[in-house]
């Protein structure tokens, strides 16, 4: 009897809950290199942001009771820079010049900006009344010192770098970059720019796989091709654990065909099989397993169906292997039907769609040719539209889901 296909959900979670309960290994980087890396432990902040009342605008530090006098005259007193604040206060019927970012000097509670002002005499004259903490940013009104802004497991971009910097960190605690090791596998294969010969074509899945690893957050080993034999392939298994690769990513001969050695050449090696055939289409011939402390997937030899699985297990387990909490959701979004779709069978189809705007959600449509080996349609896709096992018929602008790609 055969063993029921694993449905997506089931499998991504088997794939992920390992990584999850591993603990994060950690570096420590400068600012400059930490960009897209995972943070690896809470970040609290060292200081206060601003550390004093500062002001928003250009202008005049003045009291706000003085302001609303009819005819007052401020005597100028002093000025206040960013940098370089006025050492004295203010009293009644001063003013102090200021600039955007200048500390407020003591005795003033407001901003009276320069465009509101005239000077006559040495004297300011305001042309309106402004009421109190107008133009005013308060001490700590960003944030206070000890307050925990980034959590671990926050993926840094440009913003969080900046956070980080104000909030006076110069180093980083991040997650070590997973080490990825990608073997593509079969006779068939050449390298790009090689010579091939009429019954070969060029190997391109381990390209896609490596930017699916680095976009992720890993560091991507390139093993090369291995052709259609136990020897090869388990040398190239053997160097992936030389490497201590966390993760072992093959590519092809996961199938049943007499030329589908991958799984029994892991197996020779020690690997302890998690699960084999998932229902989904295209992506069914995956490998899931380990070998020691390295995780494998084996992925199927068609490019799409390599790529999709890229998406739904490996980066997922890449993420959690860096320590995102959030590495298990499926990012998915609503969207309508751009076209009637008949009934689907038992395994979960994720199909290449373009994605257009639409009269509120926007409309996924499907290409025509779903076949698993056509990279042009893959490349020409905006999303994955998913359709789950034993869906009913559907008309176009109906609700869907869509992976965008």
């Amino acid at each position: 009897m055969k063993t029921p296909m694993l449905s997506v959900a089931e499998a991504r979670a088997r794939v992920i809950a390992p990584a999850q309960a591993r603990a994060v290994r950690i570096e420590s980087l400068p600012l400059e290199l930490a960009c897209g890396r995972t943070l690896a432990a809470d970040l609290a902040a060292l200081r206060t942001q601003p550390p004093c009342a500062v002001s928003a605008m250009d202008g005049y530090a003045a009291r706000a009771a003085d302001l609303a006098a009819p005819g007052v005259r401020l005597k100028l007193v002093g000025e206040s820079a960013a940098g370089h604040g006025f050492a004295g206060a203010v009293g009644p019927g001063e003013t102090a010049r200021i600039f955007t970012g200048a500390p407020v000097p003591h005795g003033a509670d407001t901003i009276l900006i320069q465009e509101d002002a005239a000077i006559e005499d040495g004297f300011v004259v305001p042309r309106v009344a402004v009421p109190a903490n107008k133009h005013i940013r308060a001490a700590g009104v960003d944030f206070a010192a000890g307050e925990v802004l980034l959590g671990a497991g926050r993926r840094l971009g440009a913003s969080e770098l900046a956070l980080a910097a104000a909030m006076n960190h110069a180093m980083l605690p991040v997650a070590r970059k997973p080490l990825v090791a990608i073997l593509a596998t079969g006779d068939e294969l050449v390298q790009p720019g090689a010579a091939c010969g009429p019954d070969q074509i060029v190997a391109s899945n381990a390209y896609a796989v490596a930017a699916q690893v680095e976009a992720a957050g890993g560091l991507a080993l390139d093993l090369g091709i291995a052709g259609d034999n136990h020897a090869a392939l388990a040398e190239a298994i053997r160097e992936a654990r030389r490497a201590e690769a966390d993760v072992l990513v093959t590519l092809g001969g996961a199938s049943v065909g007499d030329h589908d050695l991958v799984k029994s050449a892991l197996a020779a090696e020690g690997m302890e099989l998690g699960f084999w055939r998932i229902a989904m289409r295209p992506g069914k011939p995956l490998i899931h397993g380990r070998i020691g402390g390295m995780s494998i997937l084996g992925l199927p030899g068609n490019p799409v169906s390599s790529i999709v699985c890229g998406l739904i297990y490996l980066q997922p387990l890449v993420r959690a292997l860096c320590g995102d909490p959030r590495a298990g959701e499926m990012r998915l979004e609503s969207a309508v039907l751009g076209r009637d779709m008949p009934a689907n069978d038992m395994r979960e189809d994720y199909l290449r769609a373009t994605l257009a705007p639409g009269d509120g959600l926007p409309v996924a449509t499907p290409f025509d040719s779903q076949d698993s080996s056509l990279l042009s349609v893959m490349a020409a896709a905006d999303c994955l539209l998913i359709r789950p096992p034993h869906a009913p018929a559907a008309q176009k602008g109906e609700k869907c889901a869509v992976l965008r790609l």
